[in-house]
C-alpha cells in the first residue's frame, strides 16, 4: 500500500476575517489540503509566507495596506492564486506580470476554486475561459491601433476599402496600408482570415 502525497499546504490571505474562515473551513474540509496560516494584511502575509513556507498562496487583490499584485511581487517564487471580485483587464494583467499562476473571480463556485488549487500546487498555471480572453485581448490590442481596429470591423461587414475609406475619410490607398499592417500584425493570410484572428482574440464581437 502507497502512502499518500502530502497535503497541499495553504496560506490564505484576506483583510475580511469572515471570508478568511470561511475559506479556510472550506479547504481544510478537503483531505489533500492542509491551511497552515492566515494572513490579513500584504505585510502580515509576506512575513508568514517566510515562516510557513506554503505550497500555495490564495491571495486577495485588494488588501488595506497593499495590493495583492504588491505582495505578489514581492513573494516571486510562490505558487500564488490571486481570487478577487475586480475582474478588469488590467489588474489581471498586472498579477500575471507580478508572478501569479493563477486568478479566480470570487464570483465562481467552490469546486473551480479547489480546482485551481489543486492546478496550481502541481505547478500548472490556471487560466479559466474568461481570464484567457481577457489576457488575449490585452496582447493583441497592444499591436492593432485604434483606426486598424475599426477597419477590421468594417471588414468584417464586408466592405471594400473603397467604401471604408469614405467612410472614415480615408483614402482608398491609406486603408489598402491599414489593411496590410493588420494582416502583418495577425499573421492572417487574407482579410477573412484578419477577421477570425481579431473575433478569436475577442477585439470585437459581431453584432
Amino acid at each position: 500500500m502507497t502512502d499518500s502525497p502530502p497535503p497541499i499546504r495553504l496560506l490564505l490571505v484576506d483583510d475580511h476575517l469572515i471570508v478568511r474562515r470561511g475559506l479556510a473551513s472550506l479547504l481544510n474540509d478537503e483531505s489533500d489540503f492542509e491551511v497552515v496560516a492566515e494572513a490579513a494584511s500584504g505585510e502580515e502575509a509576506i512575513a508568514l509566507a517566510a515562516e510557513a513556507k506554503p505550497d500555495v498562496i490564495v491571495l486577495d487583490l485588494r488588501l488595506r495596506d497593499m495590493s495583492g499584485i504588491e505582495v505578489a511581487a514581492e513573494l516571486k517564487g510562490f505558487k500564488i492564486l490571486m481570487l478577487s471580485s475586480f475582474m478588469q483587464e488590467d489588474d489581471v494583467r498586472r498579477a500575471f506580470e507580478a508572478g501569479i499562476l493563477g486568478y479566480l473571480s470570487k464570483d465562481k463556485n467552490s469546486d473551480d476554486l479547489l480546482t485551481a488549487i489543486r492546478e496550481i500546487g502541481a505547478g500548472r498555471q490556471y487560466l479559466p475561459p474568461e481570464i484567457s480572453l481577457l489576457l488575449a485581448k490585452s496582447e493583441w490590442s497592444a499591436h492593432l491601433t485604434e483606426r486598424e481596429l475599426e477597419i477590421v470591423q468594417w471588414i468584417a461587414r464586408g466592405r471594400a476599402n473603397k467604401e471604408i475609406g469614405e467612410i472614415l475619410s480615408l483614402s482608398e490607398n491609406t486603408v489598402k496600408n491599414h489593411v496590410k499592417s493588420i494582416l502583418s500584425k495577425l499573421n492572417a493570410k487574407d482579410r477573412t482570415h484578419a477577421v477570425t484572428e481579431a473575433l478569436k482574440r475577442g477585439l470585437f464581437q459581431l453584432r
